[in-house]
């Protein structure tokens, strides 16, 4: 499994800014050691998909798997996500945590159970078992540290973290005020990895004020 997750942040601008970025980012990482999600709220479904779609190129020539964030279709039912995931030909489906107990998404993920790499983001024990009871094949926990995006907020620190992984019946990626420079305190903790916004992503073509919207 990859040890990097990038999380995209909100596409802003010119989609061309957007993938320039994408592949400085994708760049400066060795192939295959990126795991990336497409996460983008509030496009309009066709932009969505042709944006989708172009990503999906950038991330193959790299040779990163990628994971569309469930919430990229605004309103849309969960059978049709996961129609456009087999589409587009995504490798998998990264679900924001209030969605883990909704039934249709519980009843959508089990249908699709084994066909896509199916994440999801916790915040705590409750929510890891959760996604360990829909098939999840991993989970992002947060915020491990302080972070731009969510100031002020509790966070879970390297020993939050350490009791999270050793509860958690899934792999664990480490989200929340984090960098490549963090990746051995990580998996010190049992993590399989870190994710990021900022941390991995070089900037360019994105909304700074999108990594509030990560979880």
């Amino acid at each position: 499994m990859p040890v990097l997750y990038l999380i995209t942040p909100q596409p802003g601008g010119r989609d061309a800014d957007f993938l320039r970025a994408l592949r400085a980012s994708l760049a400066e990482q060795a192939p295959g050691s990126l795991l990336v999600q497409f996460r983008a709220h509030g496009l309009e479904p066709g932009h969505w998909h042709a944006l989708a779609g172009q990503v999906l190129a950038c991330c193959a020539a790299h040779d990163a798997p990628l994971l569309l964030g469930a919430g990229g279709l605004a309103r849309a039912a969960p059978a049709r996500v996961f129609r456009s995931l087999r589409e587009l030909g995504a490798q998998g489906l990264h679900l924001p945590s209030r969605m883990l107990e909704q039934p249709a998404w519980r009843e959508a993920c089990g249908a699709s159970a084994g066909e896509f790499l199916l994440a999801a983001s916790c915040h705590d024990a409750a929510q890891l078992d959760a996604a360990a009871g829909l098939g999840a094949a991993l989970a992002t926990v947060s915020p491990v540290l302080p972070t731009a995006s969510h100031p002020g907020a509790p966070v879970l620190g390297w020993e939050g973290l350490r009791e999270a992984c050793l509860q958690a019946r899934l792999p664990v990626y480490a989200l929340g005020g984090l960098g490549p420079g963090h990746l051995a305190l990580a998996r010190a903790a049992g993590a399989v990895g870190i994710a990021a916004i900022r941390g991995l992503w070089r900037g360019g073509g994105e909304d700074p004020d999108g990594e509030a919207r990560a979880a």
